[in-house]
């Protein structure tokens, strides 16, 4: 991530998959980095997979994608392979039910992977994970600023404060770090939330706490990061993560005591309330 701040991260030690993982060969067109990030990955935890979909149909030459676009071929074949190389190769289970964008890739995506691992779920549809919605509080002129400007310099804005009719960046990570703590699955399961490259790299950013990002740290298509949360309520908890073969560790406070400083106020933020696991 470019032009780094006060970065609150640090890297943990988590007593790791390592070894346990086979040297099966990965899934073709797969990003390299998700194996390298597999072998980091931690035992029994309630796992999320924050992901792009998979291989679609090209964009615009502004990299604006028509909700339209659909997975190609080779991304539906991925999508599956993937699937069924995770549920094959890691011990989490997959038996669980998936979150996604309403937009049909994602959905498509979700599906997939599913059925790669022998597997069908329900796929709840979450606006929170559509692109750019998230990040959005004033449509009308958000959506055609996003259009004319590109999606880089769109996140790049964001991240500075500096776009209208869209939330505080702090806000926008933590709402989407919300929706995933509320939507844990159990220990030692896998858990898809399957969105678009906008809001990956934007919650990323947020998580690095950077204010710019270039090309080199944009989400490739079917790239992820696994993330998970240690065991307290969500203003005290830290989130872990996963990205491109690195593990980091963001305390939640650290996220809002930025959002705080920025002179926002905390009833805007989509808090959850006390999740409690059986």
């Amino acid at each position: 991530m470019s032009k780094t701040s006060n970065n609150p991260l640090s890297k943990p030690s988590v007593e790791r998959l390592g070894n346990h993982i086979p040297s099966a060969p990965a899934p073709s067109h797969l990003p390299d980095s998700m194996i390298s990030s597999v072998s980091l990955l931690p035992k029994d935890k309630r796992l999320i997979l924050f992901t792009r979909h998979s291989l679609r149909e090209r964009s615009d030459g502004n990299g604006f994608a028509s909700y339209q676009l659909p997975l190609t071929p080779r991304g539906r074949v991925l999508a599956k392979s993937w699937g069924r190389w995770l549920s094959g190769h890691l011990p989490y289970s997959l038996d669980v039910d998936s979150i996604s964008s309403p937009i049909g890739r994602c959905i498509d995506t979700a599906q997939l992977m599913q059925e790669g691992a022998g597997l069908r779920r329900d796929i709840a549809h979450q606006s929170l994970l559509v692109e750019p919605g998230s990040l959005v509080t004033e449509p009308d002129i958000a959506n055609p600023i996003f259009k004319e400007i590109g999606v880089l310099n769109f996140i790049n804005r964001f991240l500075q404060g500096n776009l209208e009719g869209t939330k505080n960046a702090y806000q926008g990570g933590l709402d989407i770090l919300s929706l995933f703590y509320q939507n844990q699955p159990q220990d030692g399961h896998l858990m898809l939330a399957v969105s678009h490259d906008t809001l990956l790299s934007a919650f990323l950013a947020v998580m690095f706490d950077v204010s710019e990002i270039d090309w080199n740290d944009w989400p490739k298509m079917m790239e992820g990061v696994f993330l998970w949360f240690d065991d307290k309520p969500f203003e005290q908890a830290s989130a872990y993560f996963v990205w491109r073969g690195e593990v980091y560790v963001r305390p939640i406070h650290t996220l809002l005591d930025g959002y705080r400083a920025a002179g926002f106020h905390p009833n805007k933020l989509l808090l959850p309330p006390e999740v409690k696991w059986t």
